[in-house]
């Protein structure tokens, strides 16, 4: 009897992704953001040859990171959403750290934590107004 219980078993189990700080499961709050490499260094950084990084970069302006991405995840304990960078080591293990700064340049698709870098500080606060008539930063003269 227990036999075909397993046998009949075959969904796909929960990720085995735990949160560093206090160790409760997290749950996934965004979608995969894969990472690509742009950088002969950050290809040997991960374990290539500098001769075979050289030879993908001159043949590939990026290359894709096999089993990298960023993602957020949402703690029931911490009761927060960090963005991690994840690694999957194995087959159903996965190692984690907290998303640096760089590795947003490197991800396909994802909007800047902080904003778009290029927008000054004006315009980003004028775009969370609540209405088009808010004019506070301006100053008019009758």
């Amino acid at each position: 009897m227990q036999q075909r219980c397993n046998r009949n078993r075959k969904r796909s189990k929960r990720r085995a992704i735990y949160c560093p700080i206090d160790h409760h499961y997290l749950d996934s709050a965004s979608a995969k953001y894969t990472l690509f490499a742009d950088d002969s260094k950050q290809l040997q950084q991960r374990g290539v040859s500098r001769k075979n990084a050289l030879l993908l970069m001159a043949n590939q302006c990026t290359v894709a990171l096999d089993g990298e991405w960023i993602e957020a995840f949402w703690c029931p304990e911490c009761q927060k959403t960090q963005w991690y960078h994840v690694r999957k080591t194995g087959d159903r293990s996965y190692e984690i750290s907290r998303a640096p700064q760089e590795l947003w340049q490197q991800a396909q698709g994802v909007l800047h934590p902080d904003g778009n870098p290029s927008v000054g500080e004006f315009t980003r606060r004028q775009s969370r107004l609540p209405s088009c008539n808010g004019f506070k930063d301006f100053k008019f003269v009758s």
